[in-house]
C-alpha cells in the first residue's frame, strides 16, 4: 500500500500552481482588433473618434458587452472571454447608420486583429436596383387565395448609402399585384420594422448601404381575371417563378418553362428568364383560363357538329323524302348531347363521361338502324 504522506502538497507544487492560472487565464481570453474605414474613389480612408461596439449573439442573449473609440487612424482592440455558443461582432455608427463586420474569431491562439468596419456617406438619390426576384405561388387555399412567398434581392452598386429623403419618401418601394390582401416581412437583410405597406405598394424605410439586401415577403393574392400579374420596376432583373399548380401559365420577357423542384414534399414547376424594367410578369391560372378556353372550344365544336348534322339531314331529306319522322327525332339528340359534351372530357366526371359515351352509341345504333329502314328499294 501507498503511504498516505506520497501525496502531501509541497511548497513546490503550490509554486506549480500559482504560475499556471496566469497561462490559464490568458488562454480564455480573445482578441479582436482592426480598423474603422470609409471608402473613397479606389481606395478608404480611416474614419477616427468613431465608437466601436463588441456585440455577442447568443441563443440566450444577445447584445453588446463592450465599446472602445477608434483612434485617430481609425484603430481598436477588444480582449473578451470566448463563447462557444455565441458569435461575436463588431459595429460602428456612422452617419446615424449602423454598420456590422462579419463575425470574429473567437479562437484565443489565432487573435483577429485584422477586421475592418466599412462605414459610407449617405445619399438620397443612390440608385438601388433590383439584382434578382424568386416568386413561390403554391396551389389555392380553401378560399381561393394563393399565399405568394416573394423574396426580392436588392443590389446598391455604389459607393453611398441609400438614405430616405423625408418620410414621404421610401429609400425602394414595390408594386404588388391587384388583389393581395395581407402582408408579412420573412427573414430579411432589413428590418421587418422598416417594411410597410401603403396600398398597393410595399415601402421600405431603412437605408440601405451598398451591397446586396434580401427582402422577403409574404402575402395573400386573389386572382384577377384568371391572372396573377407581378410589376417589375427599373434595372433588368433575372426571375425565377414557382408554381404549384400544373394547368397554370407564366409569361414575360423571356421567362421559359426550365424544370421542376421540390419544395417541403411538394412539386413545383419553374419558369426563369430576364424580365427589362417596366415589364410584367404575368400568372395565368388553369381553373380560370384553361377551363374557359375548354368550355368554349366545347361549345363552338358542338355548335359546328349541330349544324354540320343539321345540313346533313336536309341533304338526306332532299334525296330521300319517304325518310322516317323518328329518325329526325335522333339526329336532333345526338347533335343535343354532342353540343353538351365534346370538349369536355377534362372537367367532367369519369362516370358521367362514360355515360355520355354510352347513350350516344346508343343513339347512333338507333340512327343507324332508322336510316336503313328507310332506304328506297331498287
Amino acid at each position: 500500500m501507498v503511504p498516505f504522506t506520497s501525496f502531501r502538497v509541497t511548497p513546490l507544487c503550490f509554486l506549480f500552481v500559482a504560475l499556471a492560472i496566469p497561462s490559464v487565464l490568458s488562454a480564455q481570453t480573445a482578441t479582436a482588433a482592426g480598423r474603422v474605414v470609409r471608402p473613397q474613389a479606389a481606395d478608404s480612408v480611416p474614419v477616427p473618434g468613431v465608437r466601436v461596439l463588441l456585440h455577442r449573439v447568443g441563443r440566450d442573449a444577445q447584445g453588446p458587452v463592450d465599446s472602445t473609440r477608434a483612434g485617430a487612424d481609425g484603430r481598436f482592440r477588444f480582449r473578451f472571454r470566448p463563447d462557444t455558443s455565441a458569435v461575436f461582432l463588431l459595429s460602428a455608427r456612422y452617419g446615424g447608420i449602423e454598420y456590422f463586420s462579419p463575425p470574429v474569431h473567437a479562437d484565443p491562439p489565432r487573435p483577429d486583429t485584422t477586421v475592418r468596419v466599412v462605414v459610407y456617406d449617405t445619399s438620397s438619390t443612390a440608385p438601388i436596383g433590383v439584382e434578382a426576384r424568386h416568386i413561390v405561388v403554391p396551389r389555392a387555399n380553401p378560399d381561393g387565395s394563393r399565399s405568394v412567398v416573394d423574396l426580392v434581392v436588392l443590389r446598391n452598386d455604389g459607393m453611398f448609402a441609400r438614405v430616405a429623403p423625408d418620410s414621404a419618401h421610401p429609400t425602394w418601394s414595390m408594386t404588388l399585384p391587384a388583389g393581395t390582401g395581407g402582408m408579412e416581412v420573412g427573414e430579411s437583410d432589413v428590418s421587418p420594422d422598416a417594411v410597410v405597406r401603403s396600398g398597393d405598394s410595399v415601402k421600405v424605410l431603412a437605408p440601405l448601404a451598398p451591397g446586396r439586401k434580401q427582402l422577403s415577403l409574404q402575402y395573400a393574392v386573389v386572382l384577377t381575371r384568371g391572372r396573377i400579374e407581378f410589376a417589375v420596376g427599373p434595372g433588368m432583373a433575372a426571375v425565377n417563378v414557382l408554381v404549384e399548380e400544373r394547368d397554370a401559365r407564366v409569361s414575360g420577357g423571356t421567362l421559359a418553362l426550365a424544370d421542376s423542384q421540390v419544395i417541403e414534399g411538394r412539386s413545383f414547376r419553374r419558369w426563369t428568364g430576364q424580365v427589362p424594367a417596366g415589364d410584367t410578369v404575368t400568372l395565368t391560372v388553369g381553373d380560370a383560363a384553361t377551363r374557359t378556353w375548354r368550355v368554349l372550344a366545347g361549345l363552338v365544336g358542338g355548335v359546328a357538329l349541330a349544324l354540320a348534322l343539321a345540313g346533313w339531314r336536309l341533304l338526306r331529306r332532299a334525296s330521300h323524302p319517304a325518310l322516317r319522322p323518328d329518325s329526325d327525332v335522333l339526329l336532333d339528340a345526338l347533335a343535343a348531347l354532342d353540343a353538351r359534351y365534346l370538349g369536355r372530357e377534362a372537367e367532367t366526371s369519369g362516370d358521367e363521361w362514360r355515360a355520355y359515351e354510352a347513350e350516344r352509341a346508343r343513339l347512333k345504333a338507333a340512327l343507324k338502324a332508322a336510316l336503313a329502314g328507310a332506304s328506297p328499294r331498287r
